[in-house]
C-alpha cells in the first residue's frame, strides 16, 4: 500500500483490530515510564507484560505478539535481557520495536545500542529527531532524553536508517514522520505541546506501535496508525483538560480516557495525514 492510498479509515480499522484482538505486548522498558506505558496499553485494548529478568525474557518473548525495547534506564543486566529477548523475537518473526531513548547522550548508551544492533535490527525504530540522527551516525547534540533537532531535520537520517535496517523508522515531534525501506513516507501533524510535559508519552507511543504491529502485518501502516491515534487523542485531551480548568496532571488522565473512548467520527474528522 502506498502512502497516497493510506487513509484515515484504514488507520481506524487498525485501532478497532487492536481493541478487539487485545495483543500481548512484551515490554522491556524503563523504570520512569513502566506504569504509564502499561496503562496506555490497557486503555488501548492491548495486554501488557513488563518483564525484564533475564531468566524469563526469552520465554515471555516466546509467547508475546510483539516485543518493545526501551533503553531509558540502562544497566548491564537489562541490556543482556534485551539482547536475549531480541534474539528470541527475531527468531519467531514477531515485530520488534526499539526506542533509543537518549541516544547520543553518553558513550554507554551508544554502546548498548550497538550491542543490540549486533544481535539484529528492530522491525521498527521510534525516537525524536536527535535520537534518530544519532542512531543514524550523525553528529548531533542530545540533551538527556530531549531533542535538540526538529523532526523535519531528521527525515533524511530516518530514510537512510530505514534503508540500512530494511525496516520502519518513526521520527516523532511537532510533525511525526514515518518512513520505510520502500520509500513510503507518512506525515502526521496532530498532537499538543502538553504531550511533552507528561513523562512517558513518547515511550508510550513506542509501546502503542508494538500493539499495532502485533495485529497489522504492514509495519509502516501499523506505526502510522499508532502515532495517528496518539496525536488525535493528545489534541482532544488537551481541549477537555483546558475546558475543565485543569493542567498537565489532569491531562495525563484525559490521555488514558481518550485512548479508551475515542470514537471513529472524532478520529476521522480530526486526523491530519499526508
Amino acid at each position: 500500500m502506498s502512502d497516497t492510498a493510506l487513509s484515515a479509515r484504514h488507520l481506524w480499522d487498525d485501532v478497532c483490530t487492536v481493541r478487539t484482538r487485545g495483543p500481548l505486548v512484551h515490554s522491556i522498558t524503563n523504570f520512569v515510564v513502566m506504569n504509564f506505558n502499561a496503562n496506555v496499553l490497557l486503555a488501548l485494548g492491548a495486554s501488557p507484560v513488563m518483564a525484564h529478568a533475564r531468566e524469563e525474557v526469552e520465554d515471555m518473548a516466546g509467547i508475546a505478539q510483539a516485543l518493545v525495547l526501551n533503553i531509558g534506564t540502562l544497566e548491564p543486566a537489562w541490556i543482556e535481557s534485551m539482547k536475549l529477548a531480541l534474539a528470541r523475537g527475531r527468531a519467531r518473526g514477531i515485530p520488534v520495536v526499539l526506542d533509543p531513548v537518549g541516544a547520543g547522550a553518553t558513550p554507554y548508551r551508544n554502546r548498548a545500542l550497538a550491542e543490540l544492533f549486533e544481535v539484529g535490527a528492530p522491525t521498527i525504530l521510534r525516537g525524536n529527531g536527535s535520537e534518530i540522527m544519532s542512531v543514524a551516525g550523525l553528529a548531533v547534540a542530545t540533551r538527556g532524553v530531549d531533542s535538540n533537532a526538529a523532526s523535519d531535520e531528521a527525515v533524511g537520517a530516518a530514510q537512510r536508517l530505514a534503508t540500512a535496517t530494511r525496516g520502519v523508522v518513526c521520527v516523532s515531534g511537532a510533525v511525526d514522520h514515518i518512513v520505510d525501506a520502500q520509500g513510503r513516507h507518512a506525515r502526521l501533524s496532530n498532537g499538543h505541546v502538553w504531550m511533552t510535559r507528561v513523562t512517558g508519552v513518547g515511550c508510550s507511543a513506542t509501546a502503542m506501535i508494538g500493539a499495532f504491529a502485533a495485529v497489522q502485518p504492514d509495519a509502516w501502516r501499523a506505526t502510522t496508525a499508532a502515532m495517528a491515534l496518539l496525536g488525535v487523542v493528545g489534541e482532544v485531551a488537551a481541549e477537555r483538560t483546558q475546558a475543565a480548568g485543569g493542567g498537565v496532571g489532569t491531562y495525563q488522565a484525559h490521555l488514558l480516557d481518550g485512548l479508551h473512548l475515542l470514537d471513529e467520527a472524532t478520529f476521522l474528522a480530526r486526523l491530519r495525514l499526508s
